[in-house]
Parts: structure tokens; sequence; C-alpha cells
């Protein structure tokens, strides 16, 4: 059940049987979510924490002018509010982009598993850690990137992601969103987002067609988006 969880945290340190069975004890239910919608609502007082087990799901903000801002893709073996265990509530929304399985992990297992299991305490922190590296980057993307250079560099970030779990091959990878989802990942207008798809396909680097991206030039498209994977901190250390 939390498999890609496990894969996730063993990309990036070693986890032991015992580890693994204290972190399948944090769950108490699980549960299918329908796609669009929202699992932790702005603001909503937090007693659980929930592990992405399959599908897609994103963290967003709406604005009054009817404009979203998408602030970060989870992808299974997720937590996507862990950060909720210690803020006891988010400032954004999160909501399924497609249909999902996912896992619920009442605050106080989190509690015993942080007296009873102190190096995993330190690996569950790893992994606020980590959201807030990516958000870092994003904010770069936003702020700095060209268009076509902003989405390349969210192809090649999500292609890495999905590798570690499995779930891509070496130059394609699923991406079960639309393409005014992925513009409001960019910042982007649906007709921004679409001109700057078509230079990507023209110029040879990537395609996304049929919820899927291919990957045409891996080195061009890592070259655009000056990729540099450090911020994914995927050099293992063990013990």
């Amino acid at each position: 059940m939390i498999e890609r969880l496990v894969r996730k945290l063993n990309a990036r340190d070693a986890i032991t049987p015992e580890e693994e069975d204290a972190l399948r004890g944090l769950i108490s239910t699980t549960e299918t979510i329908p796609a669009k919608k929202v699992l932790v609502a702005r603001r909503e007082k937090l007693r659980h924490s929930v592990i992405l087990l399959d599908g897609l799901m994103c963290r967003y903000r709406d604005l009054h002018n009817g404009r979203r801002q998408i602030t970060a893709l989870h992808l299974p073996g997720d937590f996507p509010d862990l950060h909720g265990y210690t803020l006891h509530y988010l400032d954004q929304d999160v909501m399924a982009l497609t249909r999902s399985e996912v896992a619920f992990v009442p605050h106080d297992r989190l509690d015993r598993l942080m007296d009873q299991f102190p190096r995993l305490t330190r690996l569950l922190w790893f992994l606020t850690n980590l959201d807030a590296a990516i958000h870092r980057e994003w904010e770069v993307s936003l702020g700095q990137r060209s268009g076509p250079a902003k989405a390349a560099h969210l192809f090649c970030e999500l292609h890495t992601r999905f590798s570690v779990l499995g779930l891509a091959e070496d130059t394609a990878f699923p991406l079960p969103m639309s393409q005014t989802e992925l513009g409001e990942c960019l910042g982007l207008t649906f007709v921004h987002t679409n001109r700057i798809l078509r230079t990507l396909r023209e110029r040879g680097l990537a395609d996304f067609r049929n919820r899927t991206v291919v990957i045409r030039d891996m080195a061009g498209l890592k070259a655009l988006a000056e990729f540099d994977p450090a911020y994914l901190y995927l050099n293992r250390h063990a013990g």
C-alpha cells in the first residue's frame, strides 16, 4: 500500500523493515477520491494527514478574479499535507486532479511514531524540506524563466520524480492533466501555454499529448531549462 512512499524514501536513505512496518501502521483508513474533489480545504482544522497512494493531486490557491495558481503537484508516495501536522491547518487547498487513492494518517499516530522512531521523524521532516526545495525552484521558474523554459523545467522535474517511483520510461511519463491545469502550474494563460507547447514540439524537444509527455531531446530540454536536479536531493545516504 505504501510501496511508493517507501521507494521515495529509499531513494534518499535506507529504510529498515521495522521502519517500513511502522509507516504502514500509521494508516487508519483508505479512500478513493474522485477527480476535481477538494480533499483538504484551506483553513480547515486538521487532525490527520494523507498519503497519496495512486493518482495525481495538487495544491492551489484561487484568487477573487477567478485565476488559479497551482503551487505543487503531488505524485504517488507523496504526503501532500504533512506540514499540516505542525501547522494544524493549510493556507491552500489540496485537490485530486485525477481519481486518486489516499490513505489517512491520524496525527495521534504520528505523535507515537515521533516518540518511538526518531530516525523516521527525521526522514518525514526531510519530506517537508523537500517540498520546500521544490517550491523554491518553482518560484525561480515563475519569476525568471521564459515560458518555454518554465515548461521544460517542469517536464524535467516530473520525469525525474516519476522515474524515482518507477512510473516513467526513459523518455516519457504520464501527466494526466489538461493544458489549462498545466498553465495554472506555470502561471500562464491557456493560449500562452498552447503556444509554448507548440514551440517545444517544433524545436524537437518534447510533446505533451493524450495525458503523456514524450521527451524527444532530453539534453536539449535540460539545457533550455537549465535543469539541475540537486534540489530533488537524490544523493542516497545509508544509515
